[in-house]
This record gives C-alpha cells, structure tokens and sequence, in this order.
C-alpha cells in the first residue's frame, strides 16, 4: 500500500540511505507509483515515500515559508471547507486541490494532527527544536509498523520494508500467528513477525537519535465514549445534518471517481445523498459466471434510475486461470494481513481502477451506522495443527472476548477497523485509492450518541434513503428489505433471499461433513448451480475441487507444506484428498494453510 518508510539512525550516511534505499524499492509494486526522500542528516532522519501519480498526497515534501518545518504525510485528509479558509485568511498560500495546506495547519494547530479527518500517516519534522513527529489517523487505518533495535527506529507503511534491511527479524510470532489462524487478523497491534509492530491509532511519537522518545495519543475512545445519548428523533435529525453536510468533501478531487455500488444500504446511502449530474459517476458491481448475483441485479437497476452508466467486473476464467498470481500477490501486498480467499479483491480492483482511479464505497456503513460485528475466533478444523499451535488459538479466543468489553462502537472503529479490515484495504489501496464517509471523524462521533433503539433495525438508514432521495428507496435491498411490493409480497420476497442466501453460504462455506457427503451422492444433479452466484461471485469450494485442484495437491503436498512444524501432516492429506474427491468441505482449511505457506515462502524462507 503507498505510505511512508524510514528510520532514525545514527549510523553513517552511506549506510543509512542504503537502507532507506531497500525499504523504498519493497513498496514500489506498481510501475506508476511516484517516489521521493528527504534526509535531515543532522537529526538522523531518513525518510522515502510512495504514491500513486496524481493522489492527493504525490507531491512530497512539504514546507514552510522558513524551511524550518517539513511534513511527510501520506493517505488521504477531508478537512472542513471552514477549515481551509481560515488557513487562507491567516496569510498561508496553498494549492487548492492536494495537501500543501496541512503544513500550515501543523504551524497553527497546537494539537496537531488531532484535528485531521480521514486515513493518513506522516512524519513532521522541526529542524528548530530537534524533533520528528510519527502519527497516523486515530482509527489507524493507514498503518505504520516499526522496529526498535539498538542502532535505528524503522517505520514503514508495509513489514516488507522493514524486513528488507533487518533479515533477522524473518521469523513469526507465535501468538501473532495463532491470532491470525483463530480470527482472521493479529490483535493488539501485534504481527506475525517477532519483534515489529504495529503503531497504535491516533499517535504522534516523538523520535530523536534513533529512539522513540515520547509515545502519546492525541486522541482517546472515551472523549467520544462520554457524550450523553439522545433521544431517537434528535439523534436521527443530528445523524441526517452530519451526513448530508460532510459527504461532498469525499467527492472532491480532480481525479476521477467512480462508485462501487452494490445491492445493500450504505453505497444507496451515499448515492441518495450526493447529486451527481446524469453521466458523472460511473458505477460497478462484481460479478460471477453463474448468473447475475442480486448486487449486480440492483446496482444496475439503481445506477439506470440515477441516471448514470454501470458496468459488471466478472470474476472467472481470467482470475482462475492466474490464480497462482494472484493468491500469492494478496498474501504478499499485505504482508499476509489478507488470506488467499480475498484474492479475487485483488483482480477487480486491478479492473476498478482503469473505469476510475478513486473508488468510493459502502464499506464500514454496517459497522458504524448498526455495529455489525464483523469476525470472531474460529475453531480450526479439527486434527490440522498440533496440540501446542491449538493452545495458541484459544488463547486468541480468550483475548478477543477481554477486547469486546469496550463500547460497541469503540470495537467496531477502534478495534475491528484496523486489525479485521485493514487486510482487505491495504490490498484494494494497492490499485485504487479507496474513499468511504463511514469513518468520517464528525459522522462516528454523532453516532455515540445512538440510543440502543435505534441500532437494532435498518429503519435509520432507511428513512436517511428516503429523505435524500426518494426514489432509491422503493428498490428492494438485495437481502429483500424494503421496496415497493406490499407487504405480502415483501415478506415472502425476502424470506425467498434469506433463504437462498444462506443455502448458498452452505454449499460454498458452511457446508457441513455429513451433508457434503449427501450432495457428493447427488453430484450428477449438480443441485449446487441452484444454488451458487444469487449473491456471490467468488465460490472457492467448487473452485478448489474443479478448476484450482491441481494447484491445491501441488501446495498443500509439497514437502515443505507438509514439514510445518504446527501442522499434522496426515490431516493436510486427508483434507486434500477428502475436498478434491467432493465428498467433504474443508474450504476454510485450504484457505488457512494457502494462507500460511505463502506467508512463510514469501516472508520467512526467502533471504
């Protein structure tokens, strides 16, 4: 993911740059990626950044007037028009579009970043006093990873960096990889990788000589937490002034932008909001060889009404036929914070981004406007990792239960949003620059006011569509939730979707041995392709078994699969023969271990 790398040193120049050098050259995964350093020898800064050509953060560094103060900022920052003109009227010059303001801001603003909105990381350097700042956005959504040793503080974007000039920290963290394998993602800032780490949300550390001389926050949970809830009608009519009044700030950029629209609430949400001229807006789905699954049936029906152009990015023969590729290239772009099943993300966004640079999305709306709990421990499949790697997953277990006792809410930005979600953005982040309102700081700290009542139906969300545009409403969700049917019709509707909704995760997913073992019988039915593609366009059960079978055997059965010292190898074989026969399900298993073997050839083998 584009972002910033470097370190505070004070060894000799030569080997400094060199280092910094090698760090540079491990995030440059794109051709069209800009880049650029700048060293302060005098405080042992060296620092390098990365960038997509024209985003909001390509030209680095910045100054002020005197020189005295240089920013190294990197992500993306939506500040409040006010904001910036106040800036103006203080006699600062600054571009209109871009984020030369910010250096400004930091001069004024005693509390800087604290006022910033949006995901971003940079370094602030003061010649004056010495000093350099490292902070990030205060949910920590575009992370920083660091090292401490006795010579240098290294940070970086991505753990690759860091791994690039500190080959001696090629090793996993036990309890990393237990977490990674029992929830889907590290907790607690943690890695998979011994001794780097990850920098918590909303810090601003100081460096100086090689060290971390102070560690602060400049924001806490519980500034948002102790606000008095509202009544629901003050609360709604709060929400819908928040939204409507901060959402044009995420469609301002000289770039183009297009619109990930699906079937559900949150990407309706934001297109019954904003107006955009008839053509102005291209809009897509993802979509699967089955059939039209039911986001690309209602997206298509929404943009047509909305008066703007949709296209579908099917997921098939391109992405399988590459799948090699592209589940190996998931697993490294993300240093393994992303698993092979999101490798199908990786192909679409590459697609994504030839229709629009900027991609805005629905993400996090569930999260932050009903606090949606997205991920939990999940026992592995039974026999496939030692007793002494198991004792790792349940105390991934036990930890995850101690972090749901905050606010719900604080989980769901605080927690679940830079460790469960970040994979998944840090991959997207690689081809699109990625934009949601969700995470807007004004709109979450107007949802802590949310009286329980309302966090229990999509009745908000639904009045918040009707009131921006009515229109948008009367189309169904692709779940079935409102539209214009009647209420018979409706019920029975969704009851219909909910059904083959859940059907479909069982013949992909959630199928269950004994009956995979009775759909095996039936297979010259092929009942499955009843079933697959109404809401998925990815169906890696079918997948592993048909078309990725070879891939499979040759992965999970090569010697050096099989010698993982966590893994029972009888269990890899049973699993490899027991899902590629058809009789069995063990797709979340084959996910694990894909996940793991590149995770090691990538990070841990390789020198």
């Amino acid at each position: 993911m584009p972002g910033i790398v470097g370190l505070s040193t004070r060894l000799p120049r030569g080997e400094a740059e060199n280092q910094l050098r090698q760090m540079m050259e491990a995030l440059r995964h794109e051709s069209s990626y800009q880049s650029g350093t700048f060293i302060e020898e005098s405080l042992g800064i060296y620092v390098g950044w990365m960038e997509k050509k024209n985003s909001f953060a390509d030209e680095m560094p910045l100054k002020n007037e005197s020189g005295e103060i240089i920013l190294v900022f990197s992500g993306e920052e939506y500040p409040d028009p006010a904001f910036k003109r106040q800036l103006k009227e203080s006699k600062h010059r600054f571009a209109e579009h871009g984020p030369s303001y910010l250096v400004h801001a930091s001069e004024d603003d005693p509390n800087f970043p604290a006022g910033l909105n949006g995901r971003f990381q940079g370094l602030l350097i003061n010649k004056s006093a010495g000093t350099a700042a490292l902070f990030n956005d205060r949910y920590g959504m575009h992370r920083i990873y660091y090292h401490q040793c006795k010579d240098a503080f290294y940070f970086a974007a991505e753990a690759k960096a860091i791994l690039a000039v500190r080959p001696e920290l090629r090793r996993t963290d036990p309890r990393g990889l237990g977490e990674l394998v029992s929830c889907g993602c590290v907790l607690e800032n943690r890695t998979v990788f011994k001794d780097i780490h990850v920098l918590p949300g909303a810090s601003s550390w100081t460096i100086q000589n090689g060290a971390v001389q102070r560690s602060s926050a400049y924001f806490e949970a519980r500034e948002w937490e102790q606000q008095p809830v509202l009544d629901p009608d003050s609360y709604y009519h709060q929400l819908r002034e928040t939204f409507s009044r901060n959402l044009p700030r995420y469609f301002e950029s000289p770039q183009k932008i297009g619109m990930s629209l699906t079937g559900g609430l949150d990407s309706r949400l934001i297109l019954a909001w904003w107006k955009a001229k008839p053509g102005t807006l291209p809009c897509y789905s993802f979509g699967g060889t089955f059939r039209d699954c039911q986001d690309v049936l209602m997206a298509r029906r929404i943009a047509v009404a909305y008066g703007q152009k949709h296209e579908v990015i099917q997921v098939g023969q391109d992405f399988l036929s590459r799948f090699f590729h592209y589940s190996e290239r998931t697993v490294y772009l993300t240093d393994g914070c992303a698993d092979v099943s999101r490798s199908s993300d990786l192909f679409i966004n590459e697609r994504a981004a030839a229709i629009a640079p900027i991609r805005m999305t629905g993400n996090y709306g569930g999260e932050v406007l009903r606090r949606v709990r997205a991920f939990k421990p999940d026992p592995p499949t039974d026999g496939l990792f030692t007793p002494e790697f198991l004792q790792l997953t349940e105390k991934a277990k036990v930890t995850y239960e101690e972090l749901l006792k905050v606010h719900p809410l604080s989980f769901a930005v605080f927690r679940q949003a830079p460790w469960h979600h970040y994979g998944l953005l840090a991959l997207e982040q690689t081809q699109v620059t990625l934009r949601s309102p969700y995470l807007d700081n004004d709109l979450v700290k107007t949802i802590f006011h949310a009286p329980d009542s309302v966090l229990t139906s999509n009745d908000v969300c639904l009045r918040l569509i009707a009131d921006g545009d009515r229109s948008l409403a009367k189309f169904r969700t692709d779940r079935g939730i409102a539209g214009d049917h009647g209420w018979f019709m409706s019920a029975a509707l969704r009851e219909y979707l909910e059904f083959t909704f859940k059907a479909e995760y069982a013949y992909d997913y959630g199928m269950p041995q004994w009956v995979s073992r009775v759909d095996h019988f039936f297979s010259p039915l092929h009942l499955e392709r009843i079933f697959l593609g109404r809401h998925k366009f990815y169906h890696f059960r079918v997948w592993y078994r048909d078309v990725l079978a070879n891939y499979v055997r040759e992965m999970l059965l090569d010697p050096r699969t099989l010698g993982r010292p966590y893994l029972n190898r009888n269990m890899v074989e049973a699993v490899v023969a027991g899902h590629l026969k058809g009789g069995l399900n063990y797709t979340t298993a084959i996910h694990k271990i894909l996940t793991l073997e590149h995770l090691h050839r990538l990070f841990i083998d390789s020198n």
